[in-house]
């Protein structure tokens, strides 16, 4: 559209400069960008009061290793527990007899079998977290990151430990396998 006509004599205002696309993106991009303190109140979060000393005490002991070594003891034997009992529920040679293989167990041999099943995968799943759980925060603490590589170095750590009572080549596969298992868990958690 073109100016509306002025009067003689009057002076004639300037043409606005063009839109400079490349100053609009130093300003929004570059480097004449100016940095933001993110505040959630201003864009309209729930503000927090500072935390006591009592939350942060409370903080700085679930963070400890050995506060994670005993939680993951703890989840360990309960799954390990349920699993045992699991399997030997639905185990076909619990009570088996050769002399008389078409004996059916009793009820007793049962429940006493998964019983001792539990206890037994219990005992090897919380060994198993415990052991893997404190490498991970001890590596953690080590490196100083929170990343995957934690979790396969403290997977490698743990399946060579459970693996070298066998020997040498197959602490060497544990290792390996507990690593391999570590990155996919770890992988499909992050």
């Amino acid at each position: 559209a073109a100016p509306p006509p002025s009067a003689p004599g009057e002076p004639v205002p300037p043409p606005p400069p063009p839109l400079q696309y490349s100053l609009l993106l130093q300003h929004l991009v570059g480097d004449k960008r100016q940095p933001r303190a993110w505040d959630p109140a201003v864009l309209g979060g729930i503000p927090c009061p500072p935390k006591s000393e009592e939350q942060k005490m409370v903080e700085r002991v679930m963070e400890s290793c050995p506060f994670k070594a005993a939680l993951a003891c703890v989840g360990g034997f309960v799954l390990g527990g349920a699993f045992g009992v699991f399997t030997a529920g639905i185990d076909t040679n619990v009570g088996f007899d050769p002399k008389d293989p078409y004996r059916t167990p009793t009820a007793k041999e049962v429940l006493k079998d998964m019983g001792q099943r539990g206890i037994s995968y219990a005992k090897n799943f919380a060994i198993v977290g415990a052991m893997f759980s404190c490498t991970e925060c001890v590596v953690e603490s080590y490196r100083g990151k929170s990343d995957w590589k934690n979790s396969v170095i403290s997977g490698c750590i743990t399946g060579g430990a459970i693996g070298f009572r066998a020997g040498l080549k197959a602490g060497v596969i544990g290792c390996g396998g507990f690593a391999a298992f570590s990155a996919a868990v770890d992988y499909y958690l992050r």
